[in-house]
């Protein structure tokens, strides 16, 4: 195992006259908020985190001026192991990492895909890790879907970013392209949940979570359209579903985008390019939260990659809007 993985995690606080009277676990997570309050409550059990130098219960009551004392050697959260892989860092410091995803890359092991995924790089690249939950991810895209990510690099990062995500603070703007000439903008809200027959598929049901998708026309084209799309919410297939169910699956999606349809008159090569696009043209373009530490606003933007590139191309020569 990584000697970053068995580094003693040190902490020591002195109780204020806030919290006089608060039971120990309450008090530790209070002073302790990198660590989860079950994580804290299992030190406490284990003798690693005393009060005043002593073995306490979790819910003794504390008094001003009590000193916490903890002195643990975390154990891996996660059984992932770190792998060597190509990463595309954006940005890195003590709290978060910052990556630009590729196409075909799964973001954490799962059936069929024991490794090579992207939480393997990242713990081979951060040790440190292993021991947050999920590796440190805190949100997906799918594995054809391509561009930027946040991952948690300590507890007080990923609960930082879980509760933004929760509170739909999170800025998340994708560019799509879209079968079909859309005439304007619009809202998609409605909830997704299990197909009810295709388990391995997503769908709009009336008993799913609330899901919320904005779309706004990037470039219009006779027979498709390019999107600028964010996300309030961030179910699974989202952005996938939410266009499938308006009628208008993305280009190239194998799931919900039905068989390839190139419009009458279509060139050969638009026709070739519609038939063999590899994925959902789906990009995650920009990212912005408050830095987990310093509150500061953070925001990146990644460039379209070259299939999307090469795509818009040919749109704009084989399938231009009429005038």
């Amino acid at each position: 195992m990584n000697q970053a993985t068995l580094d003693t995690i040190e902490r020591k606080a002195v109780i204020p006259p806030e919290i006089h009277g608060w039971r120990f676990d309450q008090a530790a997570a209070s002073l302790f908020p990198e660590f989860s309050r079950s994580r804290l409550q299992d030190w406490i059990g284990s003798g690693d985190l005393t009060l005043d130098g002593k073995s306490a219960r979790p819910k003794d009551k504390v008094a001003v001026d009590q000193v916490l004392l903890l002195s643990a050697v975390p154990k891996p959260v996660v059984s992932w192991s770190g792998e060597a892989g190509k990463l595309q860092i954006l940005y890195e410091d003590e709290d978060v990492i910052v990556v630009n995803k590729a196409a075909g890359v799964v973001v954490h092991p799962g059936a069929g895909h024991a490794d090579g995924t992207l939480v393997n790089a990242l713990i081979g690249h951060a040790p440190e890790l292993e021991r947050l939950p999920r590796g440190g991810i805190v949100h997906r895209l799918d594995k054809d879907t391509t561009g930027v990510m946040v991952v948690a690099r300590s507890g007080v990062a990923h609960q930082s970013l879980i509760k933004q995500l929760a509170e739909r603070t999170v800025q998340r703007v994708y560019t799509a392209v879209c079968q079909g000439a859309l005439s304007g903008g619009g809202t998609v809200d409605a909830p997704i949940g299990r197909h009810p027959t295709v388990r391995t598929r997503m769908a709009v049901t009336t008993g799913g979570k609330p899901a919320i998708t904005h779309y706004l026309i990037g470039e219009r084209f006779a027979a498709h359209t390019a999107l600028s799309v964010s996300l309030e919410t961030g179910r699974t297939h989202q952005i996938r579903v939410h266009m499938a169910f308006r009628n208008h699956p993305l280009l190239g999606d194998p799931v919900y985008g039905g068989r390839p349809r190139p419009p009458r008159g279509a060139s050969v090569e638009l026709q070739h390019l519609l038939r063999e696009f590899p994925r959902q043209a789906l990009h995650a373009r920009t990212l912005a939260f408050l830095h987990p530490a310093s509150g500061d606003p953070c925001a990146f933007e990644t460039p379209l990659p070259e299939d999307l590139t090469r795509l818009l191309g040919v749109l704009r020569t084989h399938d231009p809007c009429p005038v």
